[in-house]
């Protein structure tokens, strides 16, 4: 009996977000995940899951965050490995956060696409307040929150080596 032909199966791409607190990096990463053989890493999901009610300021979200990131980071290169492409709902919104998800590309080995999501912070801070009054996220963010945090927002550069998508 002949073995049929698989299907062309797309080469794997990392995807990664950029973006201030109710830009939409969720609502875009649950869309670029919905492409056959792409699965969806979602920080806010694990941090909430693995650190319940642990993370009430910015030092406990940076503490939670890096021993998540450490974890993940092989098991990112093993899935691309196996052939599926992989989007990270991380803020990508620092030099430094960017330069993990750089690292895990580059021992994935495999393309990416930095996606911007470029708004005001009166278009955010709606959101956010909709996002906050809708119970659907796992963590509810004041505006002072939200202040503390964009504070620390840097834009991509094109000399960080990633391929950017601007939306927005």
């Amino acid at each position: 009996m002949q073995s049929q032909l698989p299907h062309h199966v797309p080469t794997p791409t990392l995807h990664f977000l950029c973006g201030k607190i109710g830009a939409g990096k969720s609502t875009l990463a649950a869309q670029l995940a919905s492409q056959p053989r792409t699965l969806l890493i979602s920080e806010d999901a694990w941090l909430a899951a693995l650190y319940p009610g642990e993370i009430l300021d910015v030092a406990d979200y940076g503490r939670c965050a890096s021993r998540l990131r450490n974890a993940l980071a092989s098991h990112v290169v093993a899935l691309v490995h196996a052939g599926l492409s992989v989007v990270l709902d991380f803020p990508a919104n620092t030099r430094r956060s960017r330069e993990w998800l750089r690292q895990v590309a580059q021992a994935a080995g495999c393309g990416h696409q930095l996606h911007f999501l470029d708004l005001p912070d009166a278009v955010c801070k709606a959101r956010l307040r909709a996002r906050n009054a809708s119970g659907t996220h796992p963590f509810n963010t004041s505006e002072a929150q939200y202040d503390a945090i964009t504070a620390y927002f840097v834009a991509p550069a094109q000399d960080e080596g990633f391929e950017i998508v601007r939306h927005g």
